[in-house]
This record gives C-alpha cells, structure tokens and sequence, in this order.
C-alpha cells in the first residue's frame, strides 16, 4: 500500500510539472551565501529570500505563475521554485507565441532593410516609420518576456532540470537577490535595430541580456546554465554584411551594480557572454562593480567572459572551452577602462589556431595580475605574454591592479579547478 502512494505521488508529480525526485534532493530554497565566498558575502552578505514567510513561497510551473510569485518586483522576501521546463513567450493561457504574434504597425523585416540600407540611408541612425514600428513590435515582445526580479528573493530550480527558455531576468535597483540551479537558455530577440556606427562598419543590436543586473547589489549567481541552445548566432543570416544577432549578453552586470559573486556555473554557446561595466565615459561606477567569478565554465563563447571596465573583478578558478570548429572567437579576457581584474589559477582550452597571444585583449587598459594559468595543460602568464605580444595599439599593461583579494575560499591549482568545473558546473550539479 505504500509503494502505490508512493508512486501515485510520484505520479501527480510529474502532472504538476515537478520532477518526481525533486523530494529525494537536498532543499537549497533557503541558503545563504557561505561567508567568505566572493564580493557578494560583503557588507552583510547574501542572503536571498531565505527569511521569506510560507505564504511567500511559491512553486511555479508556468509563465503566468512565475509572474505571480515575482510580484511585480516587489522587494517581499519571496522564494520561487521554478518546476520543469517554462517558456516566457507564451500568453496568459500558455499558448506559445512567435515573432508574428508580437508584430505591429506594419513591420516586416523585408521593408526594414529595403528603409535603412547603408548605401542609400547612409550613416544616420533609423528613423521613420518602419524604425517606430520596430519600437512597438520589440515594446509587445518586451512586455512578456522581460521579468523583474525584486530585493530578498531567491529564484531555484527544482531538480536537475529545471529550465527557463526564452526569458530576460532583469535585476534592477534591487539588493539581496539570489538565482540558482537554474538553466535559462534563448532570450531571443524578433526585432534587432541596425545600428549603422556601432565598430565603424555598423552592427545589428539585440535587446534582451539573459540576466541582466542593473544598479543591483548583493546577488549570487551559482549553478546556473546560460546560452542560446535553441537559436544560435551563427546559424542566423547576414544583413547589411553583418550578422544577424538575435541575443546580447549572457549576464551583464552594469550601471553601478556592486558585490556580486558567480560560482560554479555554465556560460555557452554564445557571442558577448559577460560585460562588467557598460560605459568608458560611465565614472559614477568608480568604487562599485566588485564581482566575484570563480569555478565557472566558459565553453563555445566568443568573447567578454568577462570584459570588465572600473570593476575590481577576482577571476579565480575557471574554465576556458573554445571548440574546435571555433572561426570566430576573439578573446577571453577583455582589460578595458580602469579596470582592476585579479586573475589566477585560470584553464584555457584551445584549439591550434588560437594561440595564448588571443586569450587578453585590452581598450584602454592599465593593469592584469595573473597568475597560475593553464593554456592546453602548460603554464603560462598571460601578461608576460599580452605585452610581448601587442601590437602598439594599446599600451602595455602592469601587473599592479591595486589591490589583493580576501573574500574568497581555497584557490585550488587550474588543473585541480579544471577538473572540478568540468564535472560540476552548471545547472542541475549542486551535491
């Protein structure tokens, strides 16, 4: 008789949306961020939404629930366990929407290019009637799949797959936020702006961070999983000469943001993954952006993994993958305006064609301390190597950063780290 219970629980369950061994797994709903554990156990740590009443505890297994339980970003302690698999396009029955369903004001993507091709717009930036119809088109996508996270909340993923697919996690103006466990693939965007400037040769500009953290502060990121499965970059078209990019960042972390720590998760398949630090004309960020990265995969990323302006960044203990069918990466770590990146104990796989020379690029940087670094298993110093290596471009930079970093627990050896990220970084991998 209590084996039928069992599995008739088991049984509903799965028809609830929750896996039926989420119960047989440790409940990390109310953890902390150990102490010690990067820049975001500062100034009194992080503690989510661990003092959340049961009332403000939530299991959700759709878009419209999750939105309930976010409360309009509300600063209520609040726990949000996120059940199977939620996709954020979809309307308030569930019903899965697509690019056409958002599309307004007679836009089409045929009419955009034909308004504002280069060789008969020029330089100037869009405008006029197909510019305000993509305005309102992206404006409708916007409204539902952009979700405001609040201050005092956890946000975990319930067993080892929980999944939340075409979403833009906004963490802005909020303090004391925690996300875990959680894989968050395809914040896709149906309607990039040309921007005819951007890098001298003009680019197509997306809108939608997977998580982006804006004037945030304490907030800890750990065992997540970040990419584009679904639609990937490379496999879209080219327009204008330039590719079609349906995605910005991974997770950036920008506009003043500060004490922040990201452990032990997965950044993949992807262009831009990690910007720290939105502006080189941004001073009001000076003294803030102090972020913690370490155990953390890098795996088929192009490049800003992370790239980092005015923050004191601790980069420890992480894992560089580029495939090797790669064509397009250009670097890993990027050293731009009065940035002060602490790097050590760092793994690099690459494969022939990208040498050690291409790991660091700098814009307007000053200064990498690195140490410890593995480059396909042998030892290697990055900034020895940057400097010998530069073009003249861009000054040399020195290995004073300003400061050493004491928030943090055992560095281990790249090889020792290596090991250990690849078997346990990402979601669905916290033991």
């Amino acid at each position: 008789m209590r084996l039928r219970h069992a599995a008739l629980a088991a049984a509903l369950l799965g028809v609830l949306g929750v896996p039926a061994h989420a119960d047989d797994a440790r409940d990390i709903s109310r953890d902390t961020l150990p102490p010690n554990d990067g820049w975001a156990s500062a100034d009194g740590g992080t503690t989510g939404g661990a003092a959340a009443d049961d009332a403000h505890v939530f299991t959700v297994t759709d878009r419209a629930g999750l939105v309930r339980a976010l409360d309009g970003g509300s600063d209520t302690p609040k726990i949000i366990k996120i059940a199977g698999t939620i996709d954020a396009g979809t309307d308030d029955r569930g019903r899965r929407l697509d690019c056409a369903d958002y599309t307004t004001g007679g836009y089409s993507l045929k009419k955009y290019l034909a308004a504002y091709d280069p060789r008969t717009w020029g330089a100037a930036r869009p405008s006029g009637p197909q510019e305000e119809a993509r305005k309102a088109s992206a404006a409708r996508q916007a409204e539902r799949i952009e979700l405001g996270v609040g201050s005092n909340t956890t946000i975990v993923g319930l067993g080892d797959d929980a999944l939340l697919t075409g979403a833009s996690l906004r963490i802005s103006d909020a303090d004391n936020v925690i996300v875990r466990n959680l894989e968050i693939r395809d914040a896709y965007d149906c309607f990039p702006v040309w921007q005819p400037n951007s890098g001298g040769l003009g680019d197509w500009k997306a809108a939608y961070d997977t998580i982006w953290l804006r004037g945030a502060s304490h907030v800890w990121i750990d065992h997540v999983t970040l990419s584009d499965k679904g639609h990937l970059d490379e496999d879209e078209p080219t327009h204008f000469a330039r590719n079609y990019l349906r995605h910005d960042g991974l997770l950036d972390i920008t506009n003043g943001s500060d004490l922040v720590t990201v452990s032990w998760s997965r950044f993949a398949d992807h262009d831009k993954a990690m910007l720290i630090g939105n502006g080189d004309t941004a001073t009001g960020d000076r003294g803030r952006l102090r972020v913690t990265l370490h155990h953390n995969e890098f795996a088929s990323v192009v490049q800003r993994a992370p790239r980092v302006r005015f923050g004191q960044v601790h980069l420890y203990n992480n894992r560089y993958v580029v495939p090797e069918d790669a064509h397009d990466y250009r670097y890993s770590i990027g050293v731009s305006t009065e940035s002060a990146v602490y790097a050590e104990h760092n793994a690099f796989h690459t494969p022939g064609h990208v040498e050690a020379a291409d790991l660091v690029k700098s814009w307007n940087g000053s200064a990498l301390h690195d140490e410890g670094s593995l480059f396909n298993g042998y030892p290697v110093d990055l900034l020895a190597i940057y400097n010998a290596y530069n073009s003249g471009s861009e000054r040399d930079l020195t290995a004073d950063v300003g400061w050493t970093p004491v928030l943090h627990g055992p560095v281990d050896s790249a090889a020792a780290a290596d090991r250990a990220v690849a078997r346990g970084a990402g979601a669905g991998r916290i033991r």
